[in-house]
C-alpha cells in the first residue's frame, strides 16, 4: 500500500497550550510519512520547526474567531484537501468537514459532554454532543485516548467499527525532573517564595473540583501539626475557564493558610513548579485520558488524584487515589504529607511509569488510523 498523505487541521489550536493543544504537538512531531499541516498564521514558524518535512499551509489570522473557523472548516477546508491531494483528513478535535469525500480521521478527547454534562456550560453541551453524533456517523476512523474513553462514548453513540485507543504521551525535554537550576529559575519566575507547595494544574472549571480542594486544603491547614512541618501553600496553575464556586471558597481562606492563582503556566517553568512540589494533586470528577497526571509523574513528584474515568490507566499503582469530596481530599493529602517515605515511593513509582507513555507510540497508533481511513478512499476508488 502507497504512503499515506494526511492532512491535519491544526487550527483549533489555542495559542496556550493546553492539554489538547500539546496532544496536537505532540503527536505531530512525532509522525512519519508525509503530512499537511494546516494552521493558525501564528503558528506557522512553530510547525515549521516542529515538523520541518511537512507541508505548512497558514491560514488568515481571521479564524481565529471559533464561529468563523467553524464556516472556513466546511467550506475552505474541503478544497485545501484537494488542491492538496491528500488521501486523509485529520479532524483532533470533535468537528470536521462534512463536506468532504476524503476519508476523515477524528479524535474525540472524552465522553464527558454525555456522561457528566453538569460539568460544562449548556451551550458547549449541545454544540460538542451534537458534533460528536455527527462526526462519528461522517468519519472512517475515530481515535480516542483511553480506553474508558470509548468505553463510555460507546454507551452514547453508536460505532459498528469501534474507536482506535491512542495513548497519550509525554515529552521528556519538557516534563523531567527539574535540577537545582531550573527550579529556582521557576520559583523565582513564578514568585512562589520559600515555603513548600501543594501543585494543582488544569483549566479551572467545574470538572477539575478546584473549590473541594480549596475547602480541603483549609481543613488541612486547619488540623495542621507541628511535626509535619512548614505549611504549604496551595498553587493552582492552569487558565480560567468557567467556575462559579472558587472565588467564594477562595475568600474563606485564612492565614495561615494560603493559596496562590497563577493563572496560565509559561511550559518552560512546569518541571519545577510540579517537579519541585510536595506533591501534585489532581481532584478530577473525570478525565478522558489526564494529562496533567502524566506530566506530573513524569517530573518526579508524588501525584494524588481520583479513580474516576481514565486516571487509573494512566496512574496506574504509581499514583495515590482519592475520593472526590473535600473530606477524602482532605484526608488523602494529610496522609501525604504525613509519610515522606510513600512521597518518594510514589514519585520513584510515577516517574518509571511515565516512561510507558510517549508520543512516538502514540503517532504509531494515529498513522494505523491513518492507513485504515485511507483503505476506504482505494474502496470507493474501485
Amino acid at each position: 500500500m502507497p504512503a499515506t498523505r494526511v492532512l491535519i487541521d491544526l487550527t483549533a489550536v489555542p495559542a496556550d497550550r493546553g492539554g489538547v493543544g500539546r496532544y496536537v504537538d505532540g503527536v505531530v512531531a512525532a509522525l512519519d510519512g508525509e503530512l499537511v499541516l494546516v494552521c493558525q498564521a501564528r503558528d506557522r514558524d512553530f510547525y515549521r520547526e516542529l515538523a520541518p518535512t511537512a507541508t505548512i499551509l497558514p491560514q488568515p489570522a481571521w479564524i481565529s474567531v471559533t464561529p468563523v473557523r467553524l464556516l472556513w472548516e466546511q467550506f475552505a477546508l474541503p478544497l485545501i484537501a484537494r488542491r492538496s491531494r491528500v488521501d486523509v483528513i485529520h479532524s483532533p478535535h470533535y468537528t470536521l468537514p462534512f463536506l468532504s469525500r476524503r476519508p476523515k480521521v477524528v479524535t474525540f478527547h472524552d465522553a464527558t459532554f454525555f456522561s457528566d454534562p453538569r460539568v460544562h456550560t449548556p451551550f458547549k453541551r449541545i454544540f460538542f454532543t451534537a458534533w460528536i453524533r455527527i462526526s462519528a456517523r461522517l468519519a472512517n476512523v475515530v481515535v480516542v485516548p483511553s480506553e474508558a474513553t470509548a468505553t463510555e462514548l460507546s454507551r452514547y453513540v453508536s460505532r459498528p467499527s469501534g474507536y482506535i485507543v491512542a495513548y497519550h504521551g509525554v515529552d521528556e525535554t519538557v516534563f523531567h525532573p527539574p535540577t537545582a537550576q531550573q527550579l529556582s529559575a521557576s520559583k523565582s519566575g513564578l514568585q512562589l517564595g520559600d515555603r513548600p507547595w501543594i501543585a494543582f494544574l488544569g483549566t479551572i472549571e467545574p470538572r477539575k473540583n478546584v473549590p473541594a480542594l480549596v475547602r480541603a486544603y483549609r481543613s488541612l491547614v486547619a488540623g495542621w501539626r507541628a511535626e509535619w512541618g512548614d505549611i504549604p501553600v496551595l498553587a493552582l496553575a492552569g487558565g480560567a475557564g468557567w467556575e462559579t464556586d472558587l472565588a467564594r471558597e477562595l475568600a474563606l481562606v485564612r492565614p495561615p493558610a494560603m493559596v496562590r492563582q497563577l493563572g496560565f503556566v509559561d511550559i518552560g517553568h512546569l518541571d519545577g513548579f510540579l517537579g519541585g512540589s510536595l506533591f501534585v494533586v489532581y481532584p478530577s470528577l473525570g478525565e478522558g485520558f489526564g494529562l496533567p497526571v502524566l506530566e506530573a509523574m513524569s517530573t518526579g513528584t508524588a501525584v494524588l488524584t481520583t479513580d474516576r474515568l481514565a486516571l487509573p490507566e494512566v496512574g496506574g499503582t504509581a499514583v495515590a487515589y482519592t475520593g472526590v469530596d473535600s473530606t477524602s481530599i482532605e484526608e488523602s493529602m494529610q496522609a501525604l504529607i504525613a509519610d515522606a517515605g510513600e512521597r518518594r515511593r510514589l514519585a520513584a513509582a510515577g516517574l518509571a511509569r511515565s516512561r510507558d507513555f510517549t508520543w512516538e507510540r502514540s503517532a504509531r497508533t494515529h498513522e494505523l488510523a491513518y492507513a485504515q481511513a485511507a483503505l476506504a478512499r482505494m474502496v470507493i476508488s474501485k
